[in-house]
């Protein structure tokens, strides 16, 4: 597991490889990450977007953007958390990912990034 702690925001997440499949003649990988989300801080605040680089050891980086997370924009009182699970393709057993959530503090009514730290994506079958 991955950690990190930005203005009080605490990010974990933590990844597993779900298997492989082919689609269109083609090998995946797929590899779910369950990331949660602490507020550490004395404010209330707002997860309103994300921004996701992917890399793949076969392709080029991949850039995702998007409203919230899995269709939810959660408020996070001081002291509460909020855990969602996803995943993502890729065409080689080995990756990873990293990104930021744009987030908005009630109190200041500022926008801020979270940092989401860079976190590996390998198929165990693939390491030595």
């Amino acid at each position: 597991m991955v950690t990190q702690i930005t203005r009080g925001i605490k990010i974990s997440v933590l990844t597993s490889f779900e298997g492989t499949y082919f689609k269109n003649y083609k090998i995946h990988f797929a590899f779910s990450y369950e990331i949660t989300i602490e507020n550490h801080s004395k404010d209330s605040v707002q997860l309103m977007s994300r921004h996701w680089e992917i890399f793949d050891s076969l392709n080029d980086k991949e850039i995702v953007d998007g409203e919230g997370v899995i269709g939810k924009k959660p408020v996070l009182k001081p002291g509460e958390s909020h855990t969602y699970s996803s995943g993502c393709l890729l065409s080689s057993p080995f990756g990873a990912m990293k990104g930021y959530f744009n987030m908005i503090n009630f109190t200041s009514t500022r926008n801020f990034r979270v940092i989401v730290p860079n976190f590996k994506l390998s198929a165990p079958f693939a390491l030595n």
